[in-house]
């Protein structure tokens, strides 16, 4: 019988690897500070030390937090399969997108919006782009 993971199930240090690599990738997005500890729902003073480079330290994060990593991580992956140059890997997420969902908005901008089916939906219409490429 499957297991589901729950976030209580990574280790402090885990948290703060997945969240670092989180903030790496909005960083490479171009997403400013507020828009990702909206995105990733933490606190302004959670990011600030993410940002430090001491490796000792560790934090817990629950489970939407840990989804939220997890979804920023899939639409990166995402994004590298459906685009060969870094820039387009990098700056799609905060270019004006026409399609129906993004009305003219960028997906950075859907995302930091705060909500989960944001940051959900943002990802869904990302991943399809990728077709069967899986």
């Amino acid at each position: 019988m499957p297991v589901a993971i729950q976030a209580q199930d990574f280790s402090k240090s885990q948290c703060a690897a997945g969240l670092r690599t989180a903030l790496n990738i909005l960083d490479k997005w171009k997403a400013s500070s507020e828009q990702a500890c909206q995105i990733l729902r933490i606190s302004r003073s959670t990011y600030t030390r993410a940002k430090q480079r001491d490796s000792e330290w560790a934090v817990g994060l629950d489970f939407d937090q840990m989804q939220r990593i997890s979804l920023v991580l899939n639409i990166h992956a995402a994004l590298r399969l459906v685009f060969d140059n870094p820039e387009n890997v990098y700056g799609f997420p905060s270019m004006e997108n026409r399609n129906e969902f993004f009305n003219g908005r960028a997906p950075l901008d859907i995302m930091a919006q705060g909500d989960m089916i944001s940051l959900y939906e943002t990802f869904r219409r990302i991943d399809a782009l990728r077709g069967a490429q899986w």
